[in-house]
C-alpha cells in the first residue's frame, strides 16, 4: 500500500485548516499554469490582479494584471479579450482607449463571450469607441448576451447564473422580474459566489416593501463578506450600525468597514473617512480622515476627492 508522507499530510492540513495558506498555494498553482502559456490561466491570474473577482487574498496589482490578461487576450483567449477591453474602457493600468476596447470586445463576442456582448451594447448604447449611438443594436446585443448566459446558467455554471439574475433585475436583455433574479442569484450563491451573495441579500434590503427581509439579508452579507467582498462588508456594517436584521452594534459595524477599507476598496476607504470626517460615529479626527479619503480619492472616487477638497477650506 502506498504511503502518504509527513509532508503531504501537513501541506493537506494547511490547505484546508488555514484558507490563507489554501489560497496563496491556489494562487501560485495557477501562476505555473499561465507561466507554461495557458491562456485560461493568464486571463484567471490577471482578473485576481485587476481585482475584477473581488477576490481579498490578492492585492490589486494593475501591471500584472495588464501583462497576464494580454498574453491571454493576445493567444485568442475570449475571456482575455473581454478582460483586456474593459482595462481599455477605464485605462486600467493602461490609457484609456475606447477605440481599443471595443476592438476586444467584438473579438471577444465573436467568440460567444455573453459578457463581451452585454458591454457592446453598452458601447452602442453610449456611443463610445467612435459609435454612433444605436439603442436598437444596444437591445440586440443585450438579448445575445441574455440568451448566451441563459444556456450556460442552466448548465449550472454560477457566474452567467448571478448575471442573468442581475438581468432580471435590472430588465437588461429581458423583462424586469425579481422572483427570477432572486431564483438566479440564490442558485448562484449557493455555489458560494460571493457576488451573488451580496446581490442576493441587496434584494432583500432594497427591494418592494413586501419582499423585503433584513434578517435574510444579513445572511447572506456576511457570506459575501466573510469571502472579503468589500461591497457586502460595507453594507453588512450599515445593518449592524442602523440594527436591521440583527442587534444593533455599532463597533462591529465599523470593524466591517475598516475590513473593507484595509483590504484597498475605495468605497470602504470613503466610508471610514466620512466617518471620520463627520465625528458621528466616532471623535472627529481630520487627519485619519484625510489619511483614507485620500486613498479612496487617488483610485478615482470623487466624493472623496471633494470632501478632500473641504478639508484644506481654514
Amino acid at each position: 500500500m502506498k504511503k502518504t508522507s509527513l509532508t503531504t499530510i501537513i501541506i493537506t492540513f494547511l490547505i484546508f485548516a488555514c484558507p490563507a495558506f489554501g489560497q496563496t498555494a491556489k494562487l501560485n498553482a495557477l501562476r505555473q499554469k499561465a507561466e507554461q502559456g495557458d491562456a485560461d490561466a493568464q486571463a484567471n491570474l490577471g482578473r485576481l490582479y485587476a481585482k475584477f473577482t473581488g477576490d481579498p487574498a490578492v492585492k490589486r496589482d494593475d501591471a500584472e494584471a495588464l501583462k497576464w490578461i494580454r498574453k491571454s487576450a493576445e493567444q485568442g483567449n475570449a475571456t482575455g479579450q473581454n478582460a483586456l477591453g474593459n482595462m481599455y474602457l477605464v485605462g486600467q493600468g493602461v490609457d484609456k482607449n475606447e477605440v481599443e476596447a471595443l476592438k476586444w470586445f467584438k473579438l471577444s463576442a465573436a467568440q460567444g463571450n455573453p459578457k463581451a456582448m452585454w458591454n457592446l451594447s453598452d458601447m452602442y448604447a453610449g456611443g463610445k469607441g467612435g459609435l454612433p449611438k444605436d439603442d436598437k443594436t444596444a437591445q440586440e446585443w443585450l438579448q445575445k448576451a441574455f440568451a448566451g448566459y441563459k444556456k450556460l446558467a442552466e448548465k449550472g455554471d454560477a457566474d452567467a447564473q448571478n448575471n442573468i439574475a442581475v438581468m432580471y433585475t435590472e430588465g437588461d436583455g429581458v423583462d424586469k422580474n425579481l422572483p427570477e433574479a432572486q431564483k438566479w442569484f440564490r442558485k448562484a450563491a449557493g455555489q458560494g459566489i460571493a457576488e451573488a451573495q451580496y446581490n442576493l441579500a441587496h434584494t432583500y434590503v432594497t427591494g418592494p416593501k413586501a419582499s423585503r427581509d433584513p434578517m435574510e439579508a444579513v445572511k447572506w452579507l456576511r457570506k459575501a463578506a466573510d469571502q472579503g467582498f468589500a461591497d457586502a462588508q460595507i453594507q453588512l456594517g450599515w445593518m449592524y450600525i442602523d440594527g436591521r436584521g440583527v442587534s444593533k452594534n455599532v463597533a462591529t459595524g465599523i470593524k466591517w468597514w475598516l475590513k473593507a477599507a484595509e483590504q484597498g476598496d475605495a468605497g470602504g476607504q470613503l466610508q471610514v473617512g466620512k466617518m471620520y470626517f463627520n465625528g458621528r460615529l466616532v471623535e472627529q479626527d481630520k487627519a485619519k480622515a484625510k489619511l483614507w479619503l485620500e486613498k479612496s480619492a487617488a483610485q478615482g472616487n470623487k466624493e472623496a476627492a471633494k470632501l478632500l477638497e473641504s478639508l484644506k477650506e481654514p
